[in-house]
């Protein structure tokens, strides 16, 4: 079916744009009718040559569901129909590949299936965290409700996830940077050296002798290090495929300095925030503790989470076995333990979680803060080290003199 892009007015007389997949002109012209809006330019979508290679297509971002989920909720607050509300989502939709996806669902909403059954078909869009509120939202007819928490927890872990990276990103870059100027050092610049002090004659210091050495072997040698680096990190991705791998790193991960307490505080505020969008929105605790256990993203803090879940269905709490899986932290445990005996876990939850996102934001100043002075030694002894051992022969001649 063809896709006609259009422009138009509101009763408002606002312009709007957006495109309407429709078998002729005259059926998009009633559409926009139907929709108030007057149009004033109807033409024919030109076919796109790349529409099917699937590389080439966009990805779907996650700003583009937090999106997604904000208009649809304001959408259905302001009393329009599920269908009505995803044509009108589908014809402004810019990203082709989520148009696509937005296309499938309104034409299996429509077919009789509900909204979760439909975005069930793009776990890779659409996770179980979200397909299962959704579910919840319509079940009680707060779909509206559940689409501006979702937008909310969405916005939240995006921004945090923003914050570890930006925290992550930095040492990064400046290591793979500091080791691409050490290898043009040691493989351009120091034989050039090596060969003006050997047109000199006599004998080197022992620090420049051991540069020159190590300028020899990353010369001769530079094709055997680069497949080396890359069989090693072949090798440690198969491992950390595997069960027992995952297992061995994650849990080796936490017990870093530094690094291990930011990560520690990231997953306490990400199952916390979980839980309590989940448990507030209707999903079943048990059911809730299976999908936070998914999206854990680390296995050590997966397994401690479904330990949990085993147990509350046995009839025990939920902080008694959290605080037995020594993985959350003695202060969490307490907070949940509270809010269940108050019966007000779900806003315990998210009140941990704004928390440890303060803690979080502390931690990622404190690793920044320790990681600065870190790569400026390390910076200043290697390349630093270079350039003295360069110049000690310079030195020993002058003294000489």
């Amino acid at each position: 079916m063809p896709v006609y892009i259009w422009t138009g007015k509101n009763r408002k007389g606002d312009t709007q744009k957006g495109e309407m997949e429709a078998s002729t002109e005259e059926a998009v012209l009633a559409n926009l009718k139907r929709m108030k809006i007057e149009p004033t330019k109807i033409k024919k979508k030109p076919k796109d040559l790349f529409e099917n290679v699937a590389f080439l297509q966009p990805k779907v971002q996650t700003r583009d569901i937090i999106l997604f989920a904000r208009q649809f909720s304001t959408m259905i607050d302001a009393g329009l129909p599920i269908i009505q509300c995803l044509d009108i989502l589908y014809s402004q939709q810019e990203n082709p590949t989520f148009k696509k996806i937005l296309r499938s669902i309104k034409d299996d909403v429509e077919s009789g299936s509900t909204l979760a059954e439909s975005l069930k078909k793009f776990p890779k869009e659409f996770d179980d965290l979200f397909v299962n509120m959704i579910a919840a939202g319509e079940a009680g007819g707060i779909l509206d409700t559940i689409l501006r928490r979702l937008s909310t927890y969405m916005e939240k872990a995006a921004r945090l996830k923003s914050k570890v990276k930006g925290a992550l990103t930095y040492p990064i870059v400046t290591l793979i940077i500091a080791c691409a100027v050490l290898a043009v050092i040691l493989i351009f610049v120091i034989p050039v050296f090596e060969e003006m002090f050997s047109d000199m004659g006599g004998q080197l210091p022992a620090f420049t002798r051991m540069v020159v050495a190590a300028s020899d072997f990353v010369k001769g040698n530079v094709i055997y290090i680069v497949i080396g680096l890359m069989l090693f990190i072949f090798a440690f991705k198969k491992f950390y495929n595997t069960e027992k791998g995952r297992a061995f790193v994650d849990k080796n991960i936490l017990k870093l300095p530094v690094f291990g307490d930011l990560i520690r505080k990231v997953a306490v505020a990400k199952f916390t925030r979980t839980m309590g969008t989940m448990l507030s929105s209707g999903v079943a605790i048990l059911e809730a503790l299976e999908i936070v256990a998914k999206t854990a993203g680390n296995k050590t803090i997966e397994k401690a989470v479904y330990t949990v879940r085993s147990d509350i269905a046995e009839g025990r709490t939920m902080a008694d076995p959290l605080s037995e899986s020594g993985v959350f932290p003695s202060m969490v445990c307490q907070m949940i333990a509270v809010g269940e005996s108050t019966g007000a876990l779900d806003a315990m939850l998210e009140k941990i979680a704004v928390f440890y996102d303060e803690e979080v934001d502390q931690a990622v100043e404190n690793l920044t803060a320790l990681i600065e002075p870190f790569m400026l030694v390390f910076l200043g002894i290697t390349i630093g080290g270079l350039v003295i051992a360069m110049y000690l022969p310079v030195f020993k001649m002058a003294s000489n003199l």
